[in-house]
Order: C-alpha cells, then sequence, then structure tokens
C-alpha cells in the first residue's frame, strides 16, 4: 500500500498547486480590470476638464469631481487586487512613500 500512498499524496499536491494557480489567475483577472477601470476614468477624467476649458461640452460643473473621486475608489481597488495577487500593496505612481509621483502637490496645472 505504499506506492497507492504515494500516489494520494502526490494527486493531493498537484491539486493544491492546481488550485492555488486558479487563485493567482483570478487575482491577475482582478488587477487588469481594475487597472482597465482606472484607465478609463483617468481618459474620461482628461475628456472632462477639456470641455470644462474650452466651454465645448456638456458635462456637468462636478463631472470632474465625481470622476476625481470615482479615480481614487478605482485606484483603491487596484490596491486592493495587488495585495490580493500578493504584490506589495503600493498604488501605482505612490512611489512608496505615499506621495504621487511629483510628491509636491504642485500638479503643474498653473493654477497652484
Amino acid at each position: 500500500m505504499g506506492l497507492l500512498d504515494k500516489v494520494k499524496a502526490q494527486a493531493t499536491q498537484v491539486a493544491g498547486k492546481a488550485q492555488e494557480a486558479g487563485r493567482a489567475g483570478q487575482a491577475k483577472l482582478e488587477e487588469v480590470q481594475a487597472r482597465r477601470r482606472v484607465d478609463t476614468l483617468l481618459r474620461d477624467l482628461g475628456e472632462a476638464v477639456y470641455a470644462e476649458r474650452t466651454g465645448s461640452g456638456t458635462a456637468g460643473p462636478d463631472a470632474v469631481a465625481r470622476l476625481v473621486e470615482e479615480i481614487r475608489a478605482a485606484e483603491a481597488d487596484l490596491a486592493a487586487a495587488h495585495v490580493h495577487a500578493g504584490d506589495d500593496g503600493e498604488a501605482p505612481g505612490t512611489g512608496g512613500d505615499g506621495h504621487g509621483e511629483s510628491g509636491s502637490g504642485t500638479g503643474g496645472t498653473g493654477t497652484d
């Protein structure tokens, strides 16, 4: 029965690795979906800002603020997807110090 026990043990190991691979694949899928959502929202934000600045859009006056809040929520989802995938959990562009890429908060819009 030693051989049968070894086969059962190997089958259990293979099943465990398959489940682990499935979880990793699901986490990666969630990360890709969250990243795609952020990209879409950033594009929408750019369009809303352009329309606001040129007066060519029909977006409401609070569209930019709403999109910024949606981006923050989507980035939090993305960070959660990183943690779920076993990454370091850093939000994109934070550089590990909790600040954006510039870190100074001066955005360069000329309105500061």
